[in-house]
């Protein structure tokens, strides 16, 4: 009955508990006399006993101890039995005392008894709870799997993730070993299972039937976590992570929050080291503009600007339900101060000058743009009224109302563009970078690639396709692209829009270019799908206006190094502002017409450098 899913009576363990006190004392005396009680210690035994037994059970009815459900025992139970059995030692030394000074010098329970009584019913107490929840979890699924696993890493995270594993319910986790790197912990055993170096893991996985590895590692150099996976990978086997241990809930690690290792953890890179002080100075009761705010990137901007205290941050999109989104999202988190969510269209002068009037924004954080390579391909107007007509009207605010800064965030596809966005982007840059002057606002561009976990990231795309069952779909086998991830990014916005004096275009480190076949076979695989097996991978050709090779700087730019080792400065044309803005301007009247092979042109003229690619527009390039 102890075992079955019925809930035990508590007048069971109760009485349980009573029969392990009168046995404790039992044996206590036995152990106290080498298993020899002297006569004149067993006359008054029964007295003892039954004193004993009637002061343990008082405790035990006012602590309330028999009253949890045994089979579900935690830590917080253990420790209210011994605090419990300490309380009832606790009296017997009491009583001593009085029998000793008050009553006839003499100890009515030897010293010695009680010490060894208390051990003894803590550990059978425990022992006993403890043996019923083991018994109740393997009764109660004695069909569960059996999945051998490895824990990369032996300190507090690898322990609490083995203990996690050894509470779950439906799998049956036999742990084959520790793996870390620390030569004070290799050849050690931890909770009764071996330490071993990282040499012995290819070993491990080839001899053992090992289902799956969990990196339990809080620090983890990222190159060395790609040879991990790969090596898992190449045997088949899944990999698991465990969160930092701040993720964890109320301090403690539950079992849902063990999962699959994702892609983006594997190309994450080493944490940027910003210059905090000069960003807090830079930042810290000003008010400051975020167009585009609902997006990944400008989202995230306001996520990381807020713990700068800003004076005021306005929050402008016109996505209405992604900026809804957003302010629950601040709201839950207690960082909503100071805050303002706003609708509106940059492209909108009106509503855009009636903002900056209002609140005159020391800094302006520009990320509001079209970025969807293809789509602006087939809507050329729409990218330059958006892209380059949305960024003039913002800079003339800013010069009007007397900004002191104003960073664009831009991308590198504006580098030797192939398509309509890479050009209105650029010729967005050129209008930004041509307004520079000793009596306006800094006016600083910002140029990164994909970054991952945004909306035009192939990687969500990628999630989507696998969890479908394929099949995976790649524009072209030899595609390239740089990636980075969202928080990476817009630190290196703050830090550029910090150190920047006007006028200059920062380049970011990209790292190594990853070839997109290549990330989607090692997302196959990270899915514990096969290859050719379970899914397929199908070429599509590129998309309009899509590079096969991204490119960060163009051929005849030059770059010049910063204090921050992954923020380049590039040296670029410089325009002549009389002789740029009449073509931007004519640019938007016609992009106002709606006539696209007349739009496109003129954006050719403007950026001789855009040749069109794998679109309609190639035509003009041949003219």
């Amino acid at each position: 009955m102890i075992f079955n899913k019925q809930n035990t009576p508590r007048w069971l363990i109760f009485m349980i508990d009573l029969a392990i006190v009168l046995g404790s004392v039992v044996l206590a005396y036995l152990l106290r006399f080498n298993f020899s009680i002297p006569q004149v210690e067993l006359k008054p035994l029964p007295q003892i006993l039954a004193y004993m037994v009637f002061i343990r059970a008082v405790s035990f009815l006012i602590a309330r101890s028999y009253a949890g459900i045994i089979r579900y025992t935690s830590t917080s139970d253990a420790i209210r039995v011994v605090v419990t059995v300490f309380s009832g030692s606790l009296l017997f030394a009491i009583t001593n005392l009085v029998t000793y000074f008050l009553v006839g010098r003499f100890f009515f329970i030897p010293f010695s008894i009680i010490i060894i009584d208390f051990l003894i019913t803590c550990l059978a107490m425990v022992t006993f709870r403890m043996v019923v929840k083991i018994a109740y979890l393997e009764m109660q699924r004695p069909e569960r799997t059996n999945v051998d696993v490895i824990i990369y890493g032996a300190g507090e995270a690898g322990i609490t993730a083995k203990r996690v594993l050894d509470r779950d319910v439906s799998t049956k986790y036999k742990l084959i070993a520790f793996v870390d790197d620390n030569p004070g912990k290799i050849g050690k055993k931890l909770e009764g299972v071996d330490v071993v170096g990282r040499d012995k893991l290819p070993g491990l996985l080839e001899s053992n039937t090992v289902g799956q590895v969990i990196l339990a590692v809080q620090q983890f150099d990222t190159e060395r976590k790609q040879e991990l996976v790969d090596l898992c990978l190449e045997h088949e086997v899944k990999v698991l992570t465990v969160p930092p241990a701040m993720e964890w809930i109320n301090g403690e690690l539950s079992f849902n929050q063990i999962k699959k290792i994702r892609i983006e953890d594997l190309l994450e890179r080493e944490e940027i080291r910003l210059d905090d002080r000069q960003i807090r100075e830079e930042l810290t009761g000003k008010t400051i503009f975020i167009t585009g705010a609902a997006g990944s990137i400008g989202s995230e901007l306001a996520r990381q600007i807020m713990n700068y205290y800003p004076g005021k941050l306005l929050l402008i999109d016109q996505a209405e339900t992604s900026m809804h989104q957003l302010e629950l999202e601040f709201s839950e988190n207690h960082i909503d101060r100071q805050t303002g969510f706003i609708i509106a269209d940059i492209r909108n002068a009106v509503r855009m000058e009636h903002l900056f009037l209002d609140h005159k924004p020391d800094i302006i954080y520009h990320a509001a743009a079209y970025k969807h390579v293809p789509v602006m391909e087939n809507n050329p107007s729409e990218a330059i009224l958006t892209n380059v007509n949305g960024t003039r009207i913002l800079t003339d605010l800013a010069i009007k109302y007397k900004a002191r800064k104003f960073i664009m965030i831009s991308t590198d596809k504006a580098v030797n563009p192939t398509s309509v966005m890479g050009a209105s982007k650029r010729i967005a840059e050129i209008y930004a970078q041509s307004l520079n002057g000793d009596d306006h606002p800094k006016f600083i561009t910002t140029r990164f690639g994909n970054v991952l976990g945004s909306n035009g990231s192939v990687i969500p795309l990628f999630h989507s396709q696998i969890e479908k069952g394929g099949p995976v779909t790649v524009t072209h086998p030899e595609i390239t692209r740089y990636f980075m991830t969202i928080p990476e990014a817009c630190e290196l916005v703050l830090e550029a829009g910090t150190m920047g004096k006007g006028g200059e275009i920062f380049i970011f480190d990209m790292g190594k270019s990853v070839r997109i076949v290549d990330l989607a076979k090692r997302m196959i695989s990270l899915s514990g799908l096969t290859l050719g097996k379970d899914i397929q991978i199908r070429f599509t050709g590129l998309r309009p206006g899509e590079k096969l090779f991204e490119e960060l700087l163009n051929s005849r730019e030059n770059t010049v190094p910063t204090h921050h080792p992954r923020i380049l400065i590039a040296k670029v044309r410089e325009y002549d502002p009389a002789e740029v803005f009449p073509r931007i301007d004519e640019l938007i009247r016609i992009a106002g017409s709606g006539n696209e092979k007349e739009i496109v042109k003129k954006m050719k003229a403007i950026v001789p450098e855009f040749i069109s690619r794998n679109s309609v527009f190639e035509e003009l390039d041949k003219e």
